[in-house]
C-alpha cells in the first residue's frame, strides 16, 4: 500500500514527466521547421535553390557578408553558388560610399554564375532611376569620388558608359522567376516596391511594367544627362516621357509604392490574392520599406518584405531570402535505360532534361530568411504534381 508521501510526489512528478515527454516530440517555436513525412525517404530528383537580397545602399562589405551568409561568394568574392539563383532587388545605390563596387560585383557574379548554371537576377530600385534622372539627393560625397568626380560619374551613368549599359542590359523594373522548368512549377514576382493591383500597366506581367521601365531609362540615360540635383535645379523626368512612362515612375508605380508592405493585414491579404491571380506569381517579393529586425512575411507569405536595412547607414540587420524547391518522385519512376534517376539542377538544358520526368512528383517549396546567426523558417508548402 503506498504511503501518502508516496502518492504525493507521483502526483507531482507525473505532470513535470509528461511535459517533458511532449516537449521531446513537439515545438512551439515559430522558427521551427514542420514535421514532414519523408514519403519513403526517397531522394528529390529536381532541386531549385533561389536566394533574394534587399537594398544594399553602397555598403560593399555589408553586401559581401551576405553574399557569403548565403553561401554564394567565397572569401575572394567569386561565384561559389553553382546552379542557384540570386536576385537582388535593387537600390544598391545612395547613402553609402561604395555603389559602384557592387555594381562591379553583380556584373562578375552574372558571368561566374552563367558559367556554372546559375543566375544572377537585377531588379532596378528607386534610387537607380533618381540617379538616372539626376535626383542626386542622397548621393554622398564619397560615392562622387569612388566614381573619380562628378563628371566622370555621368560618362559611367550614361548609355555610353559601363554603368548606364549595364543597368539597360541587364536590369529590370520586375522579374517573374519560375523555379523549375515545367509548365506548372511556381514562379515567383520580384519589385523593388510593392506592386499595385490597380496598376493600369501591370499586365502582361511582367513585360509591360519592363517596357516603360526600360524606356524611361533609355531616356533619362541618353548623353546629356540631367545636371546633378543638386547643387543644380531638378529637371524631372527626361523630356519626351510619355504620360505612360511618368506613371511607372510615379508614387503608385512598382519603385515606389509601399502598400504591400505598410497596409493592414487584411486588405494586403485581399491584394495579394488579386495580384496572384492576374500576374500568375505564387509569392509577390520586394524591398524599399525596411524593417530593421527581420524579414517581413505576410499572407502566408504570398507576401515577402526582404528590406532589413542591410547599409550600415541604416544600421539594420544582415539578411537573405533562401527559397528551395524540389521535386520527389511519388511513383517509381525510372530511366529509359531502366536505371533510377540521379538528381539535376536547373540549367539551360533543363527544359530538354525534364522530358525525361514522368509521373506523379511531391513538389516542395521550403522558404527560410537567413540571418547572421540563424536561420528562421518562413513557410513550407508541398503538393503533388504529375508531369
Amino acid at each position: 500500500m503506498p504511503t501518502r508521501q508516496t502518492v504525493l510526489i507521483v502526483a507531482i512528478l507525473t505532470p513535470v514527466l509528461l511535459y517533458m515527454l511532449i516537449s521531446r516530440f513537439t515545438t512551439s517555436s515559430p522558427s521551427a521547421v514542420p514535421q514532414v513525412p519523408s514519403h519513403g525517404a526517397k531522394r528529390p530528383v529536381f532541386r531549385q535553390r533561389l536566394v533574394a537580397v534587399g537594398d544594399l545602399h553602397g555598403d560593399i562589405d555589408n553586401a559581401q557578408k551576405v553574399l557569403r551568409m548565403a553561401h554564394l561568394i567565397d572569401s575572394n568574392s567569386r561565384w561559389i553558388g553553382n546552379t542557384d539563383i540570386l536576385v537582388q532587388t535593387g537600390d544598391i545605390v545612395d547613402r553609402g560610399a561604395h555603389a559602384n563596387e557592387i555594381y562591379r560585383l553583380m556584373q562578375k557574379l552574372r558571368s561566374q554564375a552563367a558559367g556554372e548554371g546559375g543566375k544572377v537576377v537585377s531588379i532596378l530600385g528607386n534610387h537607380e532611376v533618381m540617379n538616372a534622372i539626376g535626383d542626386w539627393r542622397y548621393v554622398t560625397k564619397d560615392d562622387i569620388k569612388a566614381f573619380g568626380g562628378t563628371k566622370q560619374r555621368q560618362a559611367d551613368l550614361s548609355s555610353d558608359g559601363w554603368l548606364g549599359q549595364e543597368w539597360l542590359a541587364n536590369y529590370s523594373v520586375t522579374a517573374l522567376v519560375p523555379l523549375a522548368p515545367h509548365p506548372s512549377a511556381p514562379t515567383l514576382s520580384f519589385t523593388h516596391g510593392s506592386l499595385r493591383p490597380s496598376y493600369p500597366h501591370l499586365t502582361p506581367y511582367p513585360s509591360a511594367i519592363n517596357a516603360l521601365g526600360h524606356s524611361l531609362l533609355s531616356k533619362a540615360l541618353t548623353p546629356p544627362l540631367a545636371p546633378p540635383y543638386p547643387p543644380n535645379p531638378y529637371s524631372g523626368l527626361p523630356k519626351g516621357s510619355t504620360h505612360d512612362e511618368a506613371e511607372s515612375y510615379a508614387e503608385g508605380g512598382p519603385l515606389w509604392w509601399r502598400g504591400l508592405a505598410e497596409r493592414e493585414e487584411g486588405q494586403v491579404c485581399l491584394w495579394a490574392e488579386e495580384l496572384k491571380g492576374k500576374i500568375g506569381a505564387r509569392r509577390i517579393i520586394g524591398g524599399h520599406t525596411p524593417n530593421f529586425e527581420k524579414i517581413v512575411a505576410r499572407c502566408n507569405a504570398s507576401v515577402i518584405i526582404i528590406d532589413t536595412g542591410i547599409s550600415s547607414a541604416y544600421g539594420g540587420v544582415l539578411s537573405a531570402l533562401e527559397v528551395v524547391y524540389t521535386l520527389t518522385p511519388l511513383d517509381e519512376t525510372k530511366h529509359d535505360d531502366g536505371h533510377r534517376q540521379d538528381p539535376f539542377v536547373l540549367s539551360d538544358t533543363a527544359s530538354a532534361s525534364f522530358n525525361g520526368l514522368k509521373g506523379r512528383y511531391l513538389e516542395r517549396e521550403e522558404i527560410h530568411a537567413i540571418y547572421e546567426k540563424r536561420r528562421k523558417w518562413i513557410a513550407l508548402e508541398e503538393r503533388e504534381v504529375t508531369l
